[in-house]
């Protein structure tokens, strides 16, 4: 409401600008853009037996680099974003679908409960599901938010990540 659809298009293309060369430096795949939410996977195409130590870096990544370019943001005076962040580990089948605007996606029980983990996050945070807890081989820098109900997931075992 504080932006004009052109000033809003702009704004986000400044941000996924930014997210398009975290990603593309670590080697993980943008998947698309649905509105201001960024979807990104790590071990697809080419599986990788590090995906969500990758992941967790970019995602690292992403907010540090996002505090730096809202403080230039600010310092122009011009609306800034928070980020969210919600990760999972887990299976997926990647391709292309369809016979018209082709677009490579992900789907698969992973996809839905990364969304939750997001859904389920708050500002400048990063939440892990419990599978990905476990992934990371049970973190000390990690906090157990407990079992968090989640859409059509039920309990889920969630954790912030804290730092390291």
């Amino acid at each position: 409401e504080l932006l004009s659809p052109e000033d809003l298009v702009s704004t986000i293309d400044e941000y996924y600008k930014l997210f398009d060369q975290i990603v593309t430096q670590a080697g993980v795949e943008k998947i698309k853009t649905v509105g201001d939410c960024y979807i990104c996977v790590s071990g697809v195409p080419i599986p990788a037996h590090n995906s969500a130590e990758l992941m967790l870096d970019v995602a690292k990544t992403f907010l540090r680099e996002m505090e730096k370019l809202n403080t230039e943001r600010q310092r122009a005076s011009k609306v800034c974003f928070e980020l969210r962040i919600g990760m999972h580990t887990g299976p997926v089948i990647a391709g292309v679908v369809g016979t018209r605007k082709f677009a490579y996606d992900i789907w698969g029980d992973t996809v839905n409960t990364a969304a939750r983990m997001e859904q389920h996050s708050e500002a400048g945070k990063i939440n892990l599901s419990g599978a990905t807890f476990r992934h990371l081989g049970n973190p000390e820098y990690c906090s157990h938010r407990g079992k968090v109900s989640a859409k059509n997931k039920g309990e889920i075992d969630m954790y912030w990540f804290s730092g390291g």
